[in-house]
Parts: structure tokens; C-alpha cells; sequence
């Protein structure tokens, strides 16, 4: 059923590409109705406009605020042309049924960003904007809406084709794009609210999405993905690709645990992700090093994953790194000689991660028609909540350590056993149902790659030992310092058995499950 376009209103805040759109409805003779900036920038390109408090005989009032909030727009959009009661009421009033709405709202988005006065951030909530797309995406049977400048050229494709008509087909489309937008509109208005009046768990909770790419494919080839940005800021992620593949699911959610892990590092330091885990975490002064140390932890399991730096990358370590087959490398920039070694490797993926900022304290997980929000944990553990429960305490060195190890520890999928040496690991063992049997594999990794390491090393888990025999795995190995939540029943059994060993042992009272 196509519907022939005799009158449109345009009433939109970005005005780009619109001369084309007023082209095209010259073209077919369809009267323009609009107000304001829009108006006034329609008559400067030279083409002849209805101003909406003409065409409605009522003046804008409450500064601007009610200008397309009136019965002779609304009834024009809402009329059901196949409705002779409609009609005939139409006729009565004497209003003309409006066939096209090309609307975009005001930038509130912008607004916020831009600027933090709230006054101005509430002029730019947009009212009659959402109310007339809404109102005609419900009534797309006879009315096109158009909402993304994007879409110009397919509404232009289909006057040319039509006859300056739309299809059904087309117009129930924009229809549920328009739906899209609103929805989405109003999400982040209301999530600004929140954050504002500080609601973390409202009783009714939308999540904006923004469409940033499609993805080459989900977490296996024969899925479908993309990807979505949840932030005021929805032009940018804040990574900038320099070279190599289209990204896929499996590489952001690789790239999203190593921006995690890299943001809780307070020194310079490199994480080396392979399925979401790391395979290596170090801080040291020297970035060479920290790189160097983060791949000796495990190099068989880096192979194929990727490498997060915070810091540039020069020729030196690009040599290093080129070395490994690695897919994707992110870090603050890369100097000119480092480029030129890196982009010999054509399918290895470079990203610019100097503009990414974490700001977002939720985690999601979804299942189904269900979801979970937590706060992100942002906590390792609380030194003046310490129990110091072996004979043996530790240095205010060996607790710096400890802190380190126990921050990557709570990014290991649980059960997570993390062993390091200065600063960096050396063994990780990650998501088995048996805490000891997190305990074996950490300890035959840093066994495998860095024997020499485990004499004197510290070991992190994730919850408390049910058993003590994780606990005397760990000190056979070489462990001298456990540092772990504590609240077991058998703790007795465990400091015992630390004690017995000259082992120190500290409990911190906080858990960190990572499922």
C-alpha cells in the first residue's frame, strides 16, 4: 500500500544533508510545514516553507517549549486515512493530514557532555520532537517518519521510484527504527537521572544501546554479533584501530578483561589475555621488562591472545612482541620504528588506546529474557582489616606484593590461584570447580616457566581454602606468603599447617568470586 506525500514537517537539530531532502520534495510538489532554526535554515537554501504557528494560527509560547504540541499537527499525523470518521473530522476542522515527519531531537547528549549547567541540560530534554515521532511510527500505515539522516537516501530512492509515494514495506521500517530512537532517547535521559539522584538499582531499569559495528562474528563463526556503546558519548569507544582484521566478539571481550586489569594497575605494567583470563600480568619500572615478564609467566597460553600496555611502545619492545604471535596489541602509542616492525605482521591488530577511559561502575550479564547488575569490584582489600594469623608476619614490601597479586587474582574467572615474584606472576590457575585443583595448575605453569621464581614466592586466591591441602600444594612448591580471604571452618588446620612450614599467612576478610 503506497501513500502518496502531499505535506511533510521537518523539524530536526542536525541540519546537514537536508538540501537534498528539500530537493526531492520540491520535486514532487509536497508542502513543507516547520519552525524555528529548521525554518529559518530551510528559507536561506532557498525554498519555501509553511512556518508551524502559521500553519497551526496559534504563536510558540513558554519559550519555544510548545510550538508543535497542537491538535492541527497531531490530528494530521494520527488521522487514519482510511477512516471516513477521521476524514470527516478532518474536513470539519478543516486540517490537512501530514504524510512525512523527518524529525531529530534536540542533543541532549551533547548538552551533557559539553556542558554541566543542569538548567540548560533540562531545556534540552526534547518534548514535541519524541511526541511526533511516535506519533507517526504508530500510525505508519499512512504517515513516513524519518529519524536518521542516514535514511535520506533510501526516502529519496523511494519518491524517485514511487512517484513520490512511500511503500507499506518501507515505512514500517522507519517505523520501528523510530520506536528505536525513542526508546533509546528516553533511556538515557532517565539513566542521567539516575546517576544524578545516585539510584544504582532502580525499579525499572533501561539500558541504552548504540550501534558502534557490526562484528566479523560472534564467539564462534556461525554466530552473528555486534557491537553497542551504553554511554552518553555514543560516537567513539574510545580505542583507535591503526591496522590489521575487522574486530570480532571473542577480540573485544579479550580486549575489554586486559583495559580491566590494566585499569587497576598503578605503575607501568603489561597484561597478556588469552580467553578472557590473563596469561601474564607484570609492573615494572622498565616496560621492556614488565612485557618481557608478563610473557614468561606463560608463553604457550600468550600465543594467539593479546597484549595491553600502558605505556608507548618503542622498537625494542615491538621487536620483542614480534617475536610471538600475537592478535591483538593495545598501548598508549606506538612510535614511528615500532610501527614499521608491527605492521610487517598484516592480520596483527594495533590499537590506540591513549583517549579510553573506564566510567562505568556496572557490570551486566544477561541470560535469556533476564539480567544481573552488579557494582564493579573495584576493592582488593583493606589493610587496617588485616589478620595477621601465623607467627610469621610480613614485610611492608611482602604486603605491597601480596596487594599485587591479589588484584589480578580477583580478574581470574574462579577458582583463581595466582602465584607471583615481585611484581609479577608466575603461575595462574583459573575457572576450575576445585580450589586445589586451581593450586596444581598454578603451580606446575610457574614450575614449567619459571622454576627459579617459586622459592620465597607469594600466592593470592580468590576465597578460602575449604581444605588445607591447596594450602600445602602451594608451600611444597615453594610458597612462603598466602594471602587469601580466611572464613573457612578449617582455617585452624590451614595456619597450622602454615605455621608448621614457617610460612606466613594473612587473611583479608574479602572475597573476590569472578564467574
Amino acid at each position: 500500500m503506497k501513500r502518496k506525500i502531499r505535506n511533510a514537517l521537518i523539524s530536526v537539530s542536525d541540519k546537514s544533508d537536508l538540501e537534498k531532502i528539500l530537493l526531492i520534495l520540491k520535486k514532487n510538489e509536497v508542502n513543507i510545514i516547520s519552525s524555528g532554526g529548521t525554518y529559518k535554515k530551510i528559507v536561506s537554501l532557498g525554498f519555501n516553507c509553511t512556518e508551524v504557528s502559521r500553519f497551526t494560527k496559534f504563536k510558540e509560547m513558554l519559550d519555544g517549549r510548545v510550538k508543535t504540541l497542537h491538535p492541527k499537527i497531531h490530528a494530521g499525523i494520527l488521522s487514519n486515512r482510511s477512516n471516513k470518521k477521521h476524514q470527516n473530522q478532518m474536513n470539519k476542522n478543516k486540517f490537512k493530514n501530514i504524510d512525512l515527519i523527518i524529525v531529530n531531537f534536540y542533543p541532549f547528549q551533547e548538552t551533557v557532555i559539553k556542558n554541566k549547567n543542569k538548567n540548560s541540560l533540562i531545556e534540552n530534554i526534547d518534548i514535541g520532537g519524541p511526541t511526533m515521532v511516535r506519533a507517526a511510527a504508530k500510525n505508519f500505515r499512512d504517515v513516513t517518519i524519518i529519524t536518521d539522516k542516514n535514511d535520506y537516501g533510501s526516502l529519496i530512492n523511494q519518491l524517485n521510484k514511487n512517484k513520490g509515494s512511500t511503500s507499506l514495506s518501507f515505512r514500517e521500517y522507519m517505523a520501528s527504527k523510530a520506536f528505536g530512537l525513542t526508546a533509546y532517547y528516553d533511556s538515557i535521559i532517565s539513566n542521567w537521572f539516575n546517576k544524578e539522584l545516585n539510584i544504582s538499582f532502580p525499579n525499572t531499569m533501561t539500558i541504552p544501546g548504540k550501534k558502534l559495528a557490526q562484528l566479523r562474528y560472534g564467539e564462534n563463526p556461525h554466530q552473528k554479533s555486534s557491537i553497542y556503546l551504553n554511554t552518553v558519548n555514543d560516537k567513539e569507544i574510545g580505542l583507535r584501530k591503526i591496522s590489521g582484521k575487522n574486530l570480532s566478539y571473542n577480540n573485544y571481550n579479550d580486549i575489554f578483561s586486559g583495559l580491566e586489569i590494566l585499569g587497576s594497575l598503578n605503575k607501568t605494567g603489561t597484561v597478556i589475555i588469552k580467553h578472557a583470563n590473563p596469561s601474564g600480568v607484570s609492573m615494572d619500572a622498565s616496560p621492556l621488562k614488565s612485557f618481557k615478564n608478563a610473557l614468561s609467566c606463560d608463553p604457550v597460553s600468550a600465543f594467539g591472545g593479546i597484549v595491553a600496555c600502558n605505556f608507548n611502545i618503542n622498537k625494542k619492545i615491538a621487536e620483542e612482541i614480534s617475536k610471538t604471535f600475537f592478535e591483538v596489541i593495545l598501548a598508549k602509542k606506538f612510535d614511528k620504528e615500532a610501527l614499521k616492525i608491527l605492521l610487517s605482521k598484516k592480520k596483527l591488530i594495533l590499537i590506540d588506546i591513549s583517549k579510553f577511559k573506564l566510567t562505568s561502575n556496572n557490570q551486566i550479564k544477561s541470560f535469556d529474557n533476564s539480567f544481573l547488575i552488579q557494582d564493579k569490584n573495584h576493592e582488593i582489600f583493606n589493610y587496617n582489616k588485616l589478620k595477621f594469623v601465623t607467627k610469621l608476619k610480613p614485610s611492608k614490601r611482602e604486603l605491597q606484593c601480596a596487594e599485587f597479586a591479589m588484584n589480578v587474582c580477583k580478574f581470574v574467572k574462579s577458582n583463581s590461584i595466582v602465584v607471583t615474584k615481585d611484581f609479577s606472576t608466575i603461575g595462574i590457575g583459573a575457572g576450575q570447580p576445585s580450589r586445589v585443583d586451581s593450586c596444581k595448575i598454578a603451580v606446575e605453569k610457574a614450575r614449567t616457566f619459571q622454576p627459579k621464581k617459586m622459592r620465597n614466592s607469594i600466592a593470592a586466591s580468590d576465597a578460602f581454602f575449604p581444605f588445607p591441602d591447596g594450602i600445602k600444594k602451594l608451600i611444597k612448591s615453594g610458597v612462603k606468603f598466602i594471602i587469601q580471604p580466611g572464613g573457612s571452618i578449617r582455617d585452624k588446620e590451614s595456619i597450622l599447617v602454615a605455621d608448621k612450614a614457617k610460612v606466613k599467612m594473612v587473611f583479608t576478610g574479602t572475597r573476590h568470586f569472578n564467574h
